[in-house]
């Protein structure tokens, strides 16, 4: 009967496998044969420092025909046909048999792995530990889930943020849409509030089919409602900036990715000094035309004016930063991601110079504002520089800081003036160009003086680069620190 480790060349683990092999000296005499066989020459005998074969196989069988159950003498080597017989492991003991360097056990072929196996360096059939798990290849390991923004480009222009690399060309068509859509689709439901609100107060429902100068019966509470229904357009164009254009919303305010405060303060003050301007050159214009209109008003009083002038302080800054926001910020940037930079042809590189400048968002920009008045004659021209002049500081300046500050204190002006003699609805129409020549002059001042505070301040106008704080300030390379 074979012993354990004949047919499938398994031997059980030996204590001493971790440990470096004891190399016991060789024999130096004769080997043991078989009776009836003649003794091997004294020449041929293995000496201690010959050395021994790798093979399994030594020695070769015809000179080791040992049978079943013969014993071996201490220190014997043992081949690949060497059979155990029925000799116990106990009775010798692994440590009692000595073995050659690579000299493998039984018929020499390398054990299959088993769970519990002890892993030494170069382990047979060691399973590879970074390979599949117990339930499959990938099992418990999901892939990142990428963010939806894009990265903002790298040392880019205000009016060319949403040229990112989700840029397609019918986003800023979509996302124009959907912001006046959804814009008109909330000031009807702000309307609708407004007419239950008023329901439910006065019990009278206001008249709500256009065809009277007010909507609610009172000139307080339809100026909250316009003031309010275009404030409703801030949030939508940011809305608008994140869904359709994959972008941060904040870079609808400045190339930092957010409203700088400071600077904004800084523009505020500017502004502060334009309405000044503004209202001595309109003194000056009234008295070159003999305009004698405002002879008949006077004081309402402050019960009749807290309650307009609290309505246009708190609305009027979201009014006028929606405006901006919508066509200083998302039209000026609709229009700059449409560079033709791919276009063929002489025509299509001759457009795409055009395009990459921000003259077209800036027209765009001012006649989609303009559109929004109902001023006539040189009129339309004071809105279209209005709208103009602020679009150009806003890629001048990286932001739209100088326009938002600028539009508020005009518009504050504009409103508080004629509250304070009861008038709340402002008249437009057909404008003298006196009083267009007075409100250009002091917008023109403003922005010469916006221009140069930003370089004092060293304001940032293009995004950041790879070495970020290193970004050009305008046409010069110096870093910019203002926020």
């Amino acid at each position: 009967m074979a012993g354990a480790g004949d047919g499938d060349g398994w031997a059980p683990l030996d204590p001493e496998l971790g440990r470096e092999p004891r190399r016991d000296p060789q024999p130096s005499g004769p080997r043991p044969v078989p009776h009836g066989e003649a003794q091997p020459p004294a020449a041929d005998w293995p000496s201690p420092d010959q050395a021994q074969p790798q093979d399994a196989g030594w020695p070769p069988a015809a000179q080791q025909p040992y049978g079943p159950g013969q014993p071996s003498e201490a220190g014997q080597p043992y081949g690949a046909q060497q059979p155990y017989g029925a000799q116990a492991y106990g009775a010798q003991g692994y440590g009692a048999q000595p073995y050659g360097t690579g000299q493998p056990y039984g018929t020499g072929q390398l054990p299959v792995y088993k769970p519990g196996m002890p892993y030494w360096e170069g382990a047979p059939a060691q399973p590879d530990a970074y390979g599949p798990g117990p339930y499959g290849a990938g099992y418990g390991i999901h892939a990142a889930k990428r963010p939806w923004t894009v990265p903002t480009p790298k040392e880019v222009p205000f009016h060319r943020l949403a040229r990112n690399e989700a840029h397609r060309w019918w986003r800023p068509l979509v996302g124009t849409l959907g912001i006046a859509v959804v814009g008109m689709a909330l000031a009807v439901g702000l309307m609708i509030v407004g007419v239950i609100v008023q329901a439910l107060v006065t019990g009278e429902a206001p008249d709500t089919s256009g065809t009277g100068d007010q909507i609610f019966g009172d000139q307080t509470a339809d100026l909250a409602f316009n003031l309010g229904a275009l404030a409703l357009f801030l949030p939508v164009a940011l809305l608008g900036a994140w869904v359709v254009q994959r972008r941060r919303p904040g870079t609808l305010s400045s190339v930092a990715g957010r409203l700088r405060w400071r600077w904004l303060l800084a523009c505020s003050g500017l502004a502060i000094l334009f309405c000044a301007v503004s209202y001595g050159t309109a003194i000056v214009a009234g008295a070159a035309m003999h305009d004698q209109s405002g002879g008949d008003e006077h004081w309402v009083g402050w019960g009749k004016f807290v309650a307009p002038a609290v309505v246009i302080i708190l609305l009027v800054p979201f009014q006028s930063a929606a405006e901006e926001y919508v066509f200083r910020g998302w039209m000026l940037q609709a229009v700059g991601a449409c560079t033709l930079e791919n276009a063929r042809g002489r025509a299509g590189r001759a457009f795409s110079v055009v395009f990459r400048t921000p003259w077209p968002g800036i027209v765009v920009g001012s006649a989609l504002f303009t559109s929004g008045h109902g001023y006539t004659g040189w009129g339309i021209l004071d809105i279209f520089a209005f709208g103009a002049i602020a679009a150009w500081l806003a890629v001048r300046t990286g932001g739209l800081e100088s326009g938002i500050a600028l539009h508020v204190f005009n518009n504050l002006m504009a409103f508080l003036g004629p509250a304070a003699v009861g008038q709340l609805d402002i008249e437009q129409g057909s404008v003298p160009w006196q009083v267009v020549a007075a409100d250009i002059v002091p917008m023109l001042l403003y922005a010469a003086a916006v221009l140069w505070l930003a370089r004092r301040m060293r304001v940032r106008t293009v995004t950041a680069g790879d070495g970020d704080g290193q970004a050009p300030v305008t046409a010069a390379t110096e870093p910019a620190h203002a926020s």
